[in-house]
C-alpha cells in the first residue's frame, strides 16, 4: 500500500469518526428544552433519536434522526473523496463507531442505528428499500417489544445482503461496486451496534 493511499484511508477513518461523534442529540436537548436535559440520564438513557423522540418530542426527535442519518452518509461521501470505495466503507463504519463511542463525551454515545442508515444509503443503496422493509417489519407487532432481537435481525440481514450482492455482482445504484468491503463494513458496523444494543444500561 502506498503512503498516499494509507493517508487517504487514515483521513477517511478520522473524518468519519469525528462526523459520527457530532453530538446531535445533545444539541437538540439544549435547544429544545427550557431547562438542561441530559439524555444519558433521562428516558432510556440513550443519547439517540428514539430517546430524543420520547423525551423532547417529535420535532426534535426527528431532527436528531435526520442529523444522525446525514452524519453517516456524509462520512461515507467524504471517505470516498479521500480514498475511493474502501474509504467510503471505512468512513461509514468509523462514523458509527464515533456515534456510539465519542471520545469527547466519555465514550457514551448512541446506539448507531440511524447513523448506520446513512451508511447504508450511501454505500448500499440497492439494499436500502429492503432495509426499510426489514425495519418496518421488525418494528411492528410482537417485535416492537423485542428491540434487541429486532436490531440483531436487521443487522444480520444487512450483512447477508452485502455478501449476496458481492458474490452475485449485482448493481448497486449510486453506491460503490459490490466488493468484499461491502459485507465487511456492514459486519463491522453491525458488531458495534450489537454491542451497544446488548450492553446493559449504565447508571
Amino acid at each position: 500500500m502506498s503512503l498516499g493511499r494509507a493517508r487517504g484511508l487514515a483521513g477517511a477513518a478520522l473524518a468519519g469518526y469525528v462526523l459520527g461523534g457530532l453530538p446531535s442529540a445533545d444539541v437538540a436537548a439544549r435547544l429544545g428544552t427550557s431547562e438542561p436535559v441530559d439524555l444519558r440520564t433521562a428516558g432510556s438513557g440513550n443519547p439517540g433519536a428514539v430517546n430524543a423522540l420520547a423525551v423532547l418530542g417529535p420535532r426534535w426527535g426527528y431532527a436528531v434522526m435526520a442529523a444522525d442519518i446525514a452524519k453517516g452518509a456524509a462520512a461515507c461521501r467524504l471517505g470516498r473523496r479521500l480514498a475511493g470505495a474502501p474509504g467510503e466503507h471505512l468512513g461509514g463504519t468509523a462514523a458509527v463507531i464515533g456515534h456510539c463511542f465519542p471520545a469527547w463525551s466519555g465514550f457514551r454515545g448512541g446506539k448507531g442505528v440511524a447513523c448506520s442508515v446513512g451508511q447504508c444509503l450511501a454505500t448500499f443503496p440497492a439494499y436500502f428499500p429492503i432495509d426499510l422493509g426489514v425495519a418496518a417489519l421488525t418494528g411492528a407487532g410482537p417485535w416492537r417489544r423485542r428491540a434487541r432481537a429486532a436490531t440483531l435481525v436487521a443487522c444480520l440481514s444487512w450483512v447477508g445482503a452485502g455478501l449476496l450482492w458481492w458474490r452475485r455482482g449485482w448493481s448497486n445504484a449510486w453506491g460503490p461496486a459490490p466488493g468484499p468491503g461491502l459485507p465487511l463494513a456492514a459486519a463491522a458496523s453491525s458488531a458495534v451496534i450489537a454491542h451497544r444494543v446488548l450492553a446493559p444500561r449504565r447508571p
